[in-house]
């Protein structure tokens, strides 16, 4: 059996170096490291992939984020809510910018933000809203985009993890991840499902207006060349790293697929384990496992750990302490308790190797192992 990782990026990259490298070498050869030909490509394809106008390649994850705040004009003070179980990334750029992260809780199920708790927290001050399509599963979309119509607050989505989801609609409308609100942001971080061999991101948008602005930004806030129009920043996606992305991308349904399928596996082997709940799948949306995270109930997480690892199997926890307990944002003023379900799961996840390279030998293996573990 083949050694069992967390991510398997030098197997997937085994499958298709031929193709990676001849578009690297291209790229080489031209000398055009930034705003090549590559990026000017895969950002078409990307488009045709997620149905959406525009999206504008950036330099990583982060950045988009960051970027998508500054281009809706949001001033200091302002405030935007978002989950306290997630990436730090989330919750780091409200603060950079000097505006008010307004953290709620999460749903015990989904482990998305909870749309009633994003309701009970607007106030006169609440300019967005920001959620996070955890591990590969969208939020409630629709219940979001009800309670930002009704507040006429921007809808600024992380699909930082979610790459290759779809989310349906009551009326039978689906959309792709990062495409429903007003900008969508994402990372394309090596163990990303769309992942390059460095560092990456984009945002998504419809409005041709915001997409100019977001152009604008990430090039020093100009619009024509030394002519600087608004504070910028400089991040974008390199040439090298587009070639990689470009032929990946042809890839993603199936890599979506594997991933799912290695999910099928572990769910049915897990199904009636009472001490390890499978994550749930939301009927409205495509669940793209960017991670394959469980719950442990009655049980010692860092033993399952320690047993998981002596057996040679990998496991992660994230996160295993919820922002609103970190102490860099101790000033937002929240307390030990104020969100229960986030607490409860920061101390209860634990997530499985997932990836698209996983075989069947080893899901047994590490099924297996985590029964063994669990009595």
């Amino acid at each position: 059996m083949r050694p069992i990782q967390m991510v398997d990026l030098k197997s997937q990259y085994d499958k298709i170096h031929d193709e990676i490298n001849v578009q690297m070498q291209q790229v080489l050869d031209s000398a055009t490291f930034i705003r090549g030909e590559k990026v000017t490509i895969f950002q078409r394809n990307l488009e045709k992939y997620l149905h959406v106008k525009h999206v504008i390649p950036v330099g990583n994850g982060t950045d988009a984020l960051q970027i998508a705040l500054m281009a809706l004009g949001l001033q200091k003070g302002d405030e935007v809510i978002t989950p306290t179980f997630t990436f730090i990334a989330t919750v780091e750029v409200i603060a950079l910018l000097g505006l008010t992260p307004v953290l709620v809780d999460v749903d015990s199920e989904t482990f998305c933000m909870s749309p009633e708790a994003v309701r009970k927290a607007i106030t006169k001050k609440t300019k967005a809203i920001l959620p996070v399509h955890l591990f590969g599963q969208h939020a409630d979309m629709e219940a979001l985009k009800n309670i930002a119509d009704e507040f006429q607050l921007f809808l600024v989505e992380d699909a930082c993890q979610s790459m290759g989801s779809i989310y349906t609609f009551t009326n039978g409308l689906s959309c792709s991840t990062g495409c429903m609100g007003t900008v969508g942001c994402t990372s394309f971080f090596p163990s990303k499902n769309l992942g390059c061999f460095g560092d990456g991101g984009a945002l998504f948008t419809n409005d041709d207006a915001l997409a100019d602005t977001i152009r604008s930004i990430a090039n020093h806030g100009m619009e024509v060349r030394y002519h600087h129009d608004r504070v910028g920043v400089n991040s974008r996606l390199d040439s090298l790293q587009a070639a990689v992305l470009d032929v990946k991308l042809k890839y993603l349904d199936l890599y979506i697929l594997a991933r799912q399928q290695a999910a099928q596996f572990y769910d049915q082997a897990l199904a009636g384990c009472e001490r390890a709940s499978p994550p749930v799948h939301q009927l409205k949306s495509t669940h793209a496992f960017h991670q394959y995270t469980l719950k442990l109930h009655h049980i010692d997480r860092n033993a399952v750990q320690i047993a998981m690892a002596q057996k040679n199997v990998p496991t992660m926890v994230y996160y295993p302490i919820p922002i609103h307990l970190q102490k860099a944002y101790a000033y937002l003023g929240y307390k030990s308790g104020d969100f229960p379900v986030a607490e409860q799961l920061s101390q209860q996840v634990l997530s499985l190797p997932m990836h698209t390279e996983l075989d069947e030998e080893q899901l047994q293996y590490i099924i297996n192992s985590l029964k063994l573990v669990l009595q």
